[in-house]
């Protein structure tokens, strides 16, 4: 790997933050930022808005404009160097007069990792690629995921007490954290694609399962994927989620063979679309199948924020990518509370599931721990 300057990293680490600003919005483009720096000081900033649409290295030029001559173009993905939706950006940069480029990572395809990067540097131009690599490809990661195996990543979202509780013995659960922390929360819908929750979570808190972040768009057009498991469709045809109006589609799911003909015709009469998948060997929806089904529908990102029950499902399968667990500082106690995760579990703490990558963030007086869970992440990118 390249040697990095203390400036690399830091114009690398703004080119991040304008990415960021893309994630939720990208589908089926990866998040992206570029920063154009001259003479130590950044003179164009750009971020990918929308597929389609002009990526980050277009935008950070143009609004550079000339000081984009001999200058260095930071950007958290390889260029591009194939003509899609959009021109390639490796012409963008060469036209540009842009003397380096300093690349976060390379493009997870297989088939174009590393062209951009080549291209340039037969071009003469000076090219340096891993600049904050981790940081970078955790951007992109359900991007990387889902063109690698045709399968989404999956977030895991808990808010608990300190003992790890969600709800106390009566079922009491709003509100265990506080408003900063379901505004982050918010956040994380925003960023995916999907959201998913088990029949419990519809029958206990009726909820709509939208965005109400404060950065979402009014007309909806933020709000996440719905996806509700109910093997049996024991939940109510009437409850918010599957009636409500709303560009993105509530998706229903049910085990073949299991629901009953009456309500099936009662659920093709709401809002919502109903799948039926096999079920597994324990007559629930197959979670292999599940997830193979909802990246065929483009889906590259999916935020499991259902109770216990789905989150012990997904977690004993191998199917979690990344958490996210928000603690309040509350000790609820009580065998009968109920646990942030069920399922089979471990049977040898080396047997754990271990994070990696692991962040803390304080939202007032709740915590915020987030991790990749394993070697997710560099197995992507190997």
């Amino acid at each position: 790997m390249a040697d990095f300057t203390e400036a690399d990293f830091t114009f690398m680490n703004q080119a991040i933050e304008l990415a960021r600003l893309g994630l939720g919005r990208t589908t089926p483009n990866p998040a992206v930022g570029a920063v154009v720096v001259r003479d130590g000081k950044i003179v164009g900033r750009g971020w990918h808005r929308k597929a389609g649409t002009p990526h980050a290295e277009v935008h950070a030029l143009n609004d550079a404009g000339d000081a984009a001559k001999g200058a260095t173009i930071y950007v958290t993905l390889e260029p591009c160097n194939h003509t899609g939706r959009t021109p390639p950006c490796t012409r963008a940069v060469l036209e540009a007069g842009i003397s380096r480029v300093v690349i976060g990572t390379l493009d997870p395809n297989p088939s174009v990792a590393g062209g951009g990067m080549e291209f340039l540097r037969s071009r003469g131009l000076e090219v340096s690629e891993g600049c904050m690599r981790h940081e970078c490809r955790l951007l992109i990661a359900p991007f990387a995921k889902h063109i690698k195996t045709g399968l989404p990543w999956v977030r895991m979202k808990v808010a608990c007490s300190m003992d790890g509780r969600t709800a106390t013995r009566t079922g009491h659960s709003q509100w265990i954290t506080n408003s900063a922390a379901r505004m982050r929360g918010h956040e994380l819908r925003r960023i995916s694609d999907a959201i998913l929750v088990g029949s419990g979570t519809v029958k206990a808190d009726n909820p709509g399962l939208t965005c109400r972040h404060e950065s979402a768009r009014e007309d909806g057009t933020d709000d996440p994927v719905r996806v509700v498991l109910d093997s049996t469709l024991s939940t109510a045809p009437g409850s918010t989620v599957y009636n409500l109006d709303s560009p993105a589609m509530t998706l229903v799911v049910a085990a073949e063979g299991r629901a009953a003909a009456d309500r099936i015709r009662e659920f093709e009469n709401t809002k919502a679309r109903l799948l039926l998948l096999p079920p597994d060997d324990t007559g629930r929806i197959g979670l292999q199948g599940l997830l193979e089904e909802l990246g065929k529908m483009g889906i590259q990102s999916v935020m499991v924020e259902g109770g216990a029950t789905v989150h012990g499902a997904f977690l004993d399968a191998g199917f979690v990518d990344e958490t996210f667990f928000f603690y309040a500082p509350l000790i609820i106690g009580g065998i009968e509370a109920r646990p942030a995760v069920s399922g089979k579990g471990t049977d040898l703490l080396d047997n754990a599931l271990r994070l990696s990558s692991c962040s803390h963030e304080m939202l007032d007086d709740n915590w915020l721990v987030a991790g990749v869970c394993g070697r997710r992440l560099d197995e992507l990118f190997e």
